[in-house]
């Protein structure tokens, strides 16, 4: 029951824009890099100059990129448009997410 408090209040503030602006946002901190095991390193190097990224990594991209557009937009309907796609790919994020905690 409180997860899911927690988990409404968190897409209320995703959704108020409240995390727009963090410090270090899409930063990567090498610490945590370091601490992975090696063949994780290694994997996930050999990923990043195949040009593939973790499919988490690219949803965050989209949504920034969609939040950009939502800003830039000028019709209501253009609003309508990119916030719907905005909010199915925050949830695809989400989901994402929650799959990946629950196999941990």
């Amino acid at each position: 029951m409180f997860d899911k408090i927690v988990e409404e209040k968190i897409q209320e503030a995703i959704r108020k824009g409240e995390f727009d602006n963090l410090p270090k946002r899409g930063k990567i901190n090498l610490d945590d890099w370091a601490r992975l095991p090696e063949d994780i390193r290694i994997g996930y190097t050999l990923l990043k100059n195949a040009g593939y990224v973790p499919e988490e990594v690219q949803l965050l991209k989209e949504i920034e990129e969609l939040r950009k557009q939502l800003a830039g937009s000028n019709t209501q309907d253009e609003k309508a448009v990119i916030s719907k796609k905005l909010t199915e790919t925050e949830l695809k994020y989400n989901l994402t997410m929650e799959l990946r905690n629950r196999r941990r």
